[in-house]
């Protein structure tokens, strides 16, 4: 029996409330002048630095959504090589298809990502997939202190890092997997179509 290539797609759901947006936008530009980058206004520096906090803990929320259709997807290529007991490989763990669509993402998936507007996917999915090794849920925002909020991305990071090196594993980058990206809407428009030509 030959490994098949071709994996699962990966398929990104979406996660953002009506204001979410708006709130990244805010929480930039507040960041923007908090650095003296731009003008600060009448605003002072306490309502600039909770505009900055409301838009890092969108964000939060919305990675923690992408690492969880992310985790899914991993899930699912295990199983996928589970199902082809020939060529099943020890060594090929939670952490190999991590590393592989992170730092090997393939160029048609690249292509897809930037075509949406995401330029740094790396930095998406190594955070997304940070969050998810350590929240099962949403964290209400209650939960998190400030100066997590404010620097989630570095803990995010350092979290991906770490459940990286928990363990050993096979390193897929040269073995020839291939996946589509789609967006949950455009996947499930794809199936009807395939439906209704049989």
């Amino acid at each position: 029996m030959i490994l098949s290539k071709t994996l699962p797609p990966l398929i990104l759901h979406p996660f953002a409330d009506s204001t979410g947006p708006d709130k990244l936008v805010e929480s930039s530009r507040a960041s923007l002048m908090l650095q003296g980058l731009l003008p600060q206004g009448e605003r002072s520096a306490d309502e600039l630095d909770r505009a900055l906090l409301e838009g890092r803990y969108c964000e939060i929320r919305m990675l923690f959504y992408v690492g969880k259709d992310l985790a899914r997807w991993i899930e699912q290529c295990l199983e996928h090589l589970d199902r082809q007991p020939q060529e099943r490989n020890p060594g090929i763990k939670y952490q190999s298809f991590a590393a592989y669509l992170v730092n090997h993402t393939p160029p048609a998936v690249q292509a897809k990502l930037r075509k949406w507007g995401v330029a740094d996917y790396q930095a998406i999915f190594t955070r997304a997939l940070g969050l998810n090794a350590i929240f099962a849920g949403v964290p209400r925002r209650e939960l998190l202190s400030d100066h997590f909020i404010r620097n989630y991305y570095r803990y995010a990071d350092q979290m991906f890092a770490c459940r990286q090196s928990e363990t050993a594993f096979e390193d897929i980058s040269r073995m020839g997997f291939e996946f589509e990206i789609y967006a949950s809407g455009e996947y499930s428009r794809m199936l009807e179509r395939e439906w209704a030509e049989t």
